[in-house]
């Protein structure tokens, strides 16, 4: 495994590759509580600032969870692409209608009543720390290099891994 770190731009689009790929997060928040509070949440976008937009409920847990303190953590993990990417960060809730709007698709009727529904939030997070884990090539190329090194006992180079310094 080589480790790849990476700082600013470079940074920005590593999430925004993985983030968007994977798409569902595990989001955590009430961090200082316990148990955490955790939820799959679908990536809306990332956009240019790195910020990873999500929609929400307004009477949601979560929601209720980063009004009270806005550290948050964010799983993203595609085993069988081998992906993973891990974010601390700093959530905000905004219920500004243009993002929403920009945000909101057909599928989000599964858990609002339409793009208009008083209850929606749209929940920025600005990453603080990421960490990620992404493979040197497509999957069955992987897989073949896991096999030979079993095989052989050699530890394969499979992996980028890396700090993400926004």
């Amino acid at each position: 495994m080589s480790t790849k770190n990476l700082f600013s731009d470079e940074a920005k689009q590593k999430i925004k590759d993985l983030a968007t790929d994977i798409d569902f997060a595990m989001f955590a928040s009430g961090l200082k509580e316990y148990p955490i509070h955790m939820v799959p949440m679908s990536t809306k976008k990332v956009d240019e600032e790195g910020l990873i937009w999500f929609l929400s409920n307004r009477n949601s847990q979560h929601n209720q969870n980063i009004n009270l303190n806005s550290a948050m953590h964010l799983v993203y993990s595609d085993a069988s692409k081998m992906k993973f990417l891990n974010v601390f960060g700093q959530a905000s809730i905004t219920t500004n209608f243009e993002i929403i709007k920009e945000l909101y698709k057909s599928t989000d009727d599964a858990w609002f009543d339409g793009v208009n529904d008083p209850n929606i939030t749209a929940i920025s997070v600005r990453p603080d720390q990421a960490f990620y884990w992404d493979p040197k090539n497509n999957t069955l190329v992987t897989l073949l290099k896991m096999g030979m090194g079993a095989i052989t006992g050699d530890e394969p180079d499979l992996m980028d891994q890396g700090e993400l310094n926004i």
